[in-house]
């Protein structure tokens, strides 16, 4: 291998390459010592905290990515991925991954965007103080605040599938212990 590596190049073959410009050398970043406060807050830029439409529930929404198929109701269980935030500040109070909830067990503004969208899409929900906690302060939720949500309607299970999966479940260690033992 080493004698195909030091062959020398003809002198026609060198001039028609062309060489690339050398890119500069990144800059060297700087050691930072301060001390990052807990709990990490992130703040949502001003633009992401306004919906384009209003319902007449005063429920606002922007479709970020419209989703196809059929909707969610009130009696299903969505599973979500999703990011709660102030509408006054953009200040982060929640967020969850592959989330399971209960359509009509959330906040009623989100509960009424979830049965907007169909499965894959993303929403933003804008929801008043009067759909959301009202006057009940809760956690890092002020009271009467405005709060917005980004939410994406990953799956969704109707009552009647999920009490399918529940009998079938339930069946399943008694079919196991039926099952004669493994060698």
């Amino acid at each position: 291998m080493l004698p195909l590596l030091a062959a020398p190049v003809p002198a026609s073959a060198a001039t028609s390459r062309r060489q690339k410009p050398r890119a500069a050398a990144p800059a060297p970043v700087k050691t930072e010592n301060s001390i990052i406060a807990l709990p990490l807050n992130p703040v949502v830029p001003a633009g992401q905290r306004l919906c384009s439409t209003v319902a007449p529930s005063g429920l606002g929404s922007t479709m970020l990515r419209a989703g196809a198929g059929a909707k969610p109701g009130a009696g299903d269980v969505a599973l979500v991925n999703y990011i709660g935030y102030l509408a006054a500040t953009g200040a982060v109070f929640d967020q969850g991954m592959r989330s399971p909830l209960p359509v009509d067990g959330v906040i009623r503004g989100f509960a009424q965007g979830l049965q907007t969208m169909a499965r894959s899409g993303v929403a933003r929900f804008c929801i008043p103080a009067a759909l959301g906690y009202g006057a009940q302060a809760t956690g890092p939720i002020p009271a009467n605040a405005d709060l917005v949500f980004q939410v994406e309607l990953l799956d969704f299970k109707t009552a009647a599938e999920l009490e399918s999966m529940k009998r079938a479940h339930a069946a399943e260690p008694a079919a196991q212990k039926d099952a004669p033992p493994q060698p």
